[in-house]
This record gives structure tokens, C-alpha cells and sequence, in this order.
């Protein structure tokens, strides 16, 4: 059955995830490297990953569980590109839907920040977190989990 994955570490949009996925009647899973404070919900569980040294364990994780139809909430680029190699739809907290099409411009734009960022040449971050992409997010969201129950045959 398909569902919702969290990277839950740093999500801002949690509880927009749990309104949608409680709407449709869909299972969410929560990813973290920590323990998170979450409803009491049968269809909300959370898996703390413990990380053993390694940076990427909840990532790991994540695309270990993942299936296709899933839905993956992620922010982290390079974790969207193993989750779409799994068939599984991807979406950022600010409402940008990864495809095949678009991952390898994310990729690549990561790296020339991350390499503007060492030279000094860019010493900010992404725009503040506002309503505009808690919209977007949800907007994105809702159109994500009709497009899976459309190819599971419930929508």
C-alpha cells in the first residue's frame, strides 16, 4: 500500500503531511536520526535511525523502505534522486516536485552553491520558510497523493 515518507529531521511541514495523509486515509512514516514528537495516530509511525558514525543512516533508511507509488517529503536533493531511482514520487517542503527530468539540474545546481559557498562568493542560505511554500507544499502535496491512488486504482 503506498503511503507518505518523511525525512522528518528539519521538516517543516509535518503537520501539513499529517492533515493531507489523514485526509485520504494514508499511512505515514517519519524518518529520523532523533526521537520526534508525534501524534498518537495508528497511521503515523516514526523510526529514529540510529546513525552508528554514518551521516547519511535515515537517508538510508529511507530509500531502503521506499516503494514505488510512496510518496517521499525530502528536502535534501541527493536523497530525491536515490528515492526517484526507487519509482517514488518526490516533494520538497517548498513545494518543488522532483522528476527524472529535473533531478540532474538540482544536482548540479547544488554543487555550484556548495562550491560558491567554500570560495566565499555566497554567504546566505535559501529565502526564509513562508506561507507562500506551506501553500505550495500542500497544493503539491494533494496533487502527488491523487496522481499514486490514480495508479493504485483507488481515485
Amino acid at each position: 500500500m503506498s503511503r507518505i515518507l518523511v525525512d522528518g529531521d528539519s521538516c517543516p511541514v509535518k503537520e501539513e503531511t499529517y492533515k493531507v495523509a489523514k485526509r485520504y486515509s494514508l499511512d505515514v512514516v517519519l524518518v529520523s536520526a532523533q526521537w520526534l514528537r508525534v501524534p498518537p495516530e495508528p497511521w503515523l509511525s516514526l523510526e529514529v535511525v540510529k546513525d552508528g558514525g554514518q551521516l547519511d543512516a535515515a537517508d538510508d533508511r529511507i530509500v531502503e523502505i521506499a516503494e514505488p507509488g510512496d510518496v517521499v517529503v525530502t528536502d535534501d536533493i541527493l536523497l530525491a534522486g536515490r528515492c526517484l531511482e526507487e519509482g517514488t514520487q518526490v516533494l520538497s517542503p517548498r513545494g518543488r516536485l522532483f522528476t527524472e527530468e529535473s533531478i540532474g539540474e538540482a544536482v548540479a545546481t547544488r554543487e555550484l552553491m556548495a562550491g560558491l559557498r567554500e570560495s566565499g562568493e555566497v554567504t546566505g542560505g535559501p529565502a526564509r520558510y513562508g506561507k507562500k511554500d506551506r501553500s505550495k507544499f500542500l497544493q503539491e502535496l494533494d496533487g502527488a497523493v491523487n496522481r499514486m491512488l490514480r495508479k493504485a486504482g483507488r481515485g
